[in-house]
């Protein structure tokens, strides 16, 4: 478990590449027969992934947790971005497939992550969040998402959301969860930019060729920066700074939010004059 401090506007507008990296970007996240998470006080996220391979990965409540079991108080979100696998929830089996998405409610006891063919792992990239209320665990596939078709391609946004973990399709106490893939010859996600005040966002990409990178904005709209981000590695953007970001190809990312509601539609957009 690597721990991530909140770190204040005033003090990020001084960071160099390398703090930014440190403080916003998370690498490495698949190792095999682990579960490697970061803990961020940005909303008290914990975010991470799990690669099994010969064994069945259990997930445990390290000391940062504060409880006897992960999910005591808290609510948990699964994507499998590899081959398929399965998630086991207190004696019950999810077969998952990739871009299969699982809804962990409060309260689950006993999580165990494992792969269909251990020479051919699936990939699970995990994100919780604190819980006041416990809902039921629920396996969501990817043609049973909430789908929006938007862009164009004269700017080169064209893009399909996904919307899998947000009311109207899975019930959660804050966590709100999803996929974006945008189609060949679009590079652009979310320009003009937003941010929203009352939740952070996680943005983890996925799928990209090995020498593919995305350049990840963040920052205040009049201070913005950026982060070159490569395959399996995820930004967490806190409340008061943009998230958008333009590829080298088109690409996959799973966004994911924790804060004070569940609305999708919860966003201050920034006029294109005022970012800098």
């Amino acid at each position: 478990m690597d721990l991530r401090y909140a770190p204040h506007p005033d003090d990020a507008k001084g960071y160099d590449t390398a703090a930014l990296r440190r403080h916003f970007l998370m690498e490495n996240l698949f190792q095999a027969n682990e579960i490697h998470l970061t803990y961020s006080t940005v909303d008290r996220v914990v975010v991470g992934g799990v690669l099994p391979t010969t064994d069945s990965v259990a997930l445990t409540a390290p000391k940062e947790i504060g409880s006897p079991t992960f999910l005591a108080r808290r609510e948990m979100g699964v994507f499998n971005v590899g081959a398929p696998g399965r998630v086991v929830v207190d004696g019950t089996t999810h077969e998952m497939g990739k871009r299969d998405a699982l809804y962990i409610g409060k309260e689950s006891v006993d999580v165990r992550f494992e792969s269909v063919d251990p020479t051919d792992p699936a990939k699970f990239y995990l994100m919780s969040t604190p819980a006041h209320a416990r809902f039921e665990t629920r396996l969501i596939r990817q043609d049973q998402a909430k789908t929006m078709a938007v862009g164009d391609g004269a700017t080169s946004n064209k893009r399909v959301i996904y919307q899998y973990i947000l009311p109207g399709v899975c019930e959660t106490s804050q966590l709100v969860m999803g996929l974006t893939q945008l189609e060949p010859g679009s590079m652009w996600n979310t320009m003009p930019a937003h941010s929203h005040g009352r939740r952070c966002e996680v943005y983890f990409y996925f799928d990209l060729a090995e020498n593919a990178r995305i350049f990840h904005l963040m920052g205040e709209p009049t201070e913005t920066r950026h982060i070159v981000v490569k395959s399996d590695e995820l930004v967490i953007s806190p409340s008061w700074s943009i998230h958008s970001g333009v590829g080298t190809s088109n690409y996959a990312f799973i966004w994911g939010m924790g804060g004070d509601n569940v609305d999708y539609t919860d966003m201050d957009w920034i006029p294109m004059e005022t970012l800098r």
